[in-house]
């Protein structure tokens, strides 16, 4: 009977475990609704095996996208298999995001499969005489095994040697490509010889012997003597290439080109945050609680120590509902006397314009909370104490600076407070923020994520007290006994986080800075211009819906013109059938399912060449413009003030950006006519102008600030033109003589470089060849010499530290800038150069807005009102007798914002519409 030596090479078949989990039960989903039993089944099977053998040496293996050199050799190889199913898809990612942070190589190669990788490790190590373990439920890997090689089936408990192997399928590890060879493989879609079975297979391979032999000498099987030998040597003859191409399909690869060698599969110590962020996306309690209590023996840096929880979350809770006025009074004395309280509205709505507010909820010390209702309406509702009681009686306190407030997304509760006429004041802190701060990539910042990572604390869903859907309740529908935990936990758990939170930030120091002196005093900010709002000009925007309805209108028949046949442009299965099959358009790039894709890159590639895909890059292009702006923005206005209100997001992008919605004002397009149209419907009431102002090149100046660049400084030092002055130096030619063509592909570099752009997609840009491409960055950097030397530190430093910094001491962490995966590895670099830059920029305009909304505070009185912030824009609503000297101030404050070694320049326009101003 076959053993196990003690530390075995361990090679997992990932791809294996994954089907099998799947379709386990139990089927877990999270309480958000996204599938986890795959990631649960396959993280269970790897630590039980990992348990067992306890091995130093590891693999997963999993199938890589797309097909394989099988597919090139039969077309119908594996063909018949449906789509993997979305719910499995989507757990892919996430799994292999766990199985990394535990510490185990993770290998997926495109162009084989598993079994190839995993037959290439194993005919290594076995040559080097190391035990080797496969696990796996393939019965093609028994042509693997031999004196070194073992595989164990975990589903059953089976391990087979080369003894097991041959008593399981009746021939030895070496006639097992033969075997499936002539019986064929219905899964895998190999034919093998027609009309041969197992035992047919098994009687020709134990008479004769092996497939070569057979097509060598037919005639040799009559002797055998079974049912039907006599006739077999015609059908060895009349399917001899069939025969030939199905041994080469069940053959596992042995010599697949790998970018490790056995020895290099060690386990690595695991990354105890990172696990925490994933078992807490997932929702696996037990194994979250098992790392937060260091159970694991996960290695622990000194960066992962200052992120983990300090302490379980799950102690004593002492939550109260509040329905007397003296309870209520009672409260008040406790707040009045702290020196810190966490505060949390609820609400009827997430729309902050459109919300009513049903309850408040405080906390001063952990574990204990408390819960005001003032608006459940449901049938039998219990009396509660009045809207207007509760807000008097807590003004003196909301309204001073002592207490000092703390929330989590205080910027939604600042809004809902003030449409009950309460400003908040004293807000200190904010636990969306701090985490945000402390790292931006972590998680998502919501609270049940961060209390799951930091605390290892399952906080109370939203659905699971008001369900899901359309059936879903608003908060005033819950009864108060449901509502009155998940309110006061929601105050509690916000507290416990910045406990645990601010501690990490101020050891950090510039973090500390980050928030108190960038983030911190943006979100009254951002609360005034949210509710400020913009007005939209709705006629303009309806007029706009027609014709575009009539331009796309045309443009679909111009298309049914080309393709001589009506069809849907936004269905990618007719594309591929009318570009690639009608049209006879070259394929090129393939979607994962190996079907032609017709994703806009292609389309945009094809449209060079053809018309048709450029009429639907257009189709698409306008078709985006109608639903999301022109149809859309006016079933936005807010009926009560007439007009639109967006949402900003403090915590969306890694590098510190604002991002908004409802309407995402960042994506509005500005270099198509049709997209300027759009902004010309934000317009000025009357006796208003919109003032615009944004920064000149603010990247570019940053990273000649960075950089150090002499060549850079002294242009813009000069004053010039920078493109040109690039232009100039690429192409060496005189400043003067640049020509707009110069200029504009000098623009292409100096843009591209920033975001790291390759000589492949410089090319792409700019339609030229690659090496004309290599040329201009080549002289680029000949010319800017620091501004290489800036990247290649960059990238050393981002490799050492993992993260980046800005000019201002936000970070931004990388968490694959050692990733053995080149694309993940080259993509983690690039951001580390552009990560200070757009981060600076960032930081940049939220200084400036701070500075001008203090300026706006004390010394004007309503004839300036900040309404937009866009990327490096501010906006304004203005009066049109002052814009001039409004105008004048806003730069100067802009410019002002932050000192660097190169001029920061704002300009600024006026008009009756943002279109007009900018």
């Amino acid at each position: 009977m076959a053993t196990i030596p003690n530390n075995p090479l361990v090679l997992i078949d990932g791809s294996s475990y994954l089907y099998r989990a799947y379709y386990a039960p139990p089927h877990l989903t999270n309480s958000k609704g996204e599938a986890t039993g795959a990631v649960y089944g396959v993280v269970n099977m790897l630590r039980s095996l990992l348990s067992r053998y306890n091995p130093s040496h590891v693999a997963v293996v999993f199938d890589a996208k797309g097909k394989t050199f099988r597919n090139d050799m039969y077309s119908e190889y594996k063909a018949q298999r449906p789509p993997m199913p979305d719910d499995l898809r989507s757990q892919i990612a996430p799994l292999h995001r766990i199985i990394r942070a535990l510490g185990l190589p993770l290998i997926a190669i495109e162009g084989v499969e598993a079994d190839d990788v995993i037959g290439t490790l194993a005919r290594q190590a076995s040559a080097d005489g190391r035990a080797t373990l496969i696990s796996t439920g393939d019965k093609d890997m028994a042509q693997l095994v031999d004196d070194n090689v073992t595989l164990i089936n975990t589903m059953t408990d089976t391990i087979m040697g080369p003894e097991e192997v041959t008593t399981k399928f009746g021939v030895g590890p070496e006639l097992i490509i033969d075997y499936l060879a002539l019986m064929g493989d219905k899964a895998d879609n190999i034919p093998g010889l027609p009309g041969v079975g197992e035992k047919t297979a098994l009687a020709m391979l134990t008479s004769v012997g092996s497939v070569d032999t057979l097509l060598a000498n037919p005639d040799a099987v009559v002797d055998a003597g079974f049912r039907g030998a006599k006739s077999m040597p015609k059908k060895i003859n009349d399917n001899a290439e069939l025969l030939k191409l199905s041994y080469q399909l069940a053959t596992i690869k042995l010599d697949v080109e790998l970018e490790q060698t056995w020895q290099q599969l060690e386990i690595q110590p695991q990354n105890r945050d990172e696990l925490v962020a994933c078992y807490g996306e997932m929702e696996f309690k037990r194994w979250l609680a098992e790392v937060l209590d260091n159970k694991s023996g996960a290695a622990t840096t000194a960066t992962e120590s200052e992120e983990a929880p300090s302490a379980k979350a799950d102690i004593e809770t002492e939550y109260q509902t509040i329905v007397t006025e003296a309870e209520l009074d009672a409260w008040i004395e406790k707040l009045t006397q702290a020196e810190l309280m966490a505060i949390d509205t609820e609400t009827t709505s997430l729309n902050y314009m459109e919300a009513e507010l049903v309850g408040l909820s405080f906390a001063v010390e952990a574990g204990k909370a408390a819960y005001v209702p003032v608006g459940h309406d449901y049938a039998g509702a219990p009396e509660q104490l009045s809207k207007q009681l509760v807000l008097d009686k807590l003004r003196p306190i909301l309204e001073a600076d002592k207490p000092a407030k703390v929330g989590q997304n205080l910027k939604y509760d600042i809004s809902i407070l003030a449409n009950q006429g309460v400003k908040l004041k004293g807000i200190q802190f904010d636990t969306m923020l701090e985490s945000y701060v402390f790292n931006s990539v972590a998680s998502r910042h919501d609270m049940d994520g961060l209390a799951l990572k930091y605390l290892g604390h399952k906080n109370i869903s939203f659905e699971q007290i008001a369900g899901k859907g359309a059936k879903q309740l608003t908060f005033n529908q819950i009864d108060l006994e449901t509502a009155g935990p998940y309110a006061a936990e929601d105050a509690d758990i916000t507290l416990r986080l910045h406990q645990h939170l601010w501690p990490r930030l101020e050891k950090q120091g510039e973090l500390a800075k980050v928030f108190t002196e960038l983030e911190l005093p943006l979100i009254n900010i951002l609360s005034d211009i949210e509710r400020n709002g913009v007005y939209i000009d709705s006629m303009l925007l309806s007029q706009h819906s027609q014709e575009l309805a009539q331009k796309l209108d045309e443009l679909e028949q111009k298309a049914y013109e080309i393709a001589g046949e009506k069809f849907n442009l936004a269905s990618p299965k007719q594309l591929q059938g009318l570009f690639f099959e009608k049209l006879g358009y070259p394929i090129i790039k393939k979607t994962p399912k190996g079907a032609p894709s017709t994703s806009e890159e292609v389309l945009v590639e094809l449209a060079l060449d053809y018309p048709l895909p450029k009429i639907i890059l257009e189709h698409r292009s306008l078709s985006k413009l109608k639903s999301t702006y022109t149809d859309k923005l006016p079933l936005m206005v807010n009926p009560v003030t007439g007009r639109v209100h967006t949402s900003y997001h403090q915590a969306n992008a890694a590098t510190g950006r604002l991002s908004s919605s409802e309407p995402n004002l960042q994506n509005i397009p500005i270099r198509t006519e049709e997209g300027r149209r759009i902004r010309q419907a934000f317009v000025a009431p009357e006796g208003k102008k919109i003032l615009a102002a944004d920064y000149s090149q603010i990247e570019l100046r940053i990273m000649a600030h960075l950089s150090q660049d002499k060549g850079l400084l002294s242009a813009f030092a000069e004053g010039k033109d920078i493109h040109r002055a690039t232009a100039a130096e690429v192409f060496g030619v005189h400043f003067e003589e640049v020509t707009s063509e110069q200029r504009r592909r000098a623009k292409a570099v100096n843009f591209g470089l920033i975001y790291g752009m390759s000589a492949f997609g410089l090319a792409k840009q700019l339609d030229i060849a690659r090496a004309e491409a290599q040329s201009y960055i080549d002289t680029y950097f000949a010319r800017y010499p620091g501004v290489l030397k800036y990247m290649e530190d960059t990238r050393a430093e981002a490799a050492e530290l993992g993260y980046v910094s800005t000019l201002f001491g936000r970070r931004l962490y990388l968490p694959d800038i050692k990733d053995r995966n080149a694309m993940r590895r080259q993509a983690a670099e690039r951001a580390a150069i552009n990560a200070p830059m757009q981060g600076t920029a960032a930081d940049i305009i939220k200084k400036a807005m701070i500075s001008v909304a203090n300026w706006i505070e004390q010394d004007t009185s309503g004839e300036i009102t900040m309404l937009m912030q866009v990327h490096d824009e501010l906006v304004f609503e203005v009066d049109a007798d002052k814009a001039d000297s409004l105008q004048a101030k806003v730069c100067e404050l802009m410019a002002a914002a932050a000192s660097l070694d190169v001029t920061l320049l704002a300009e600024a326009g006026i008009g009756d519409n943002w279109q007009q101003a900018h």
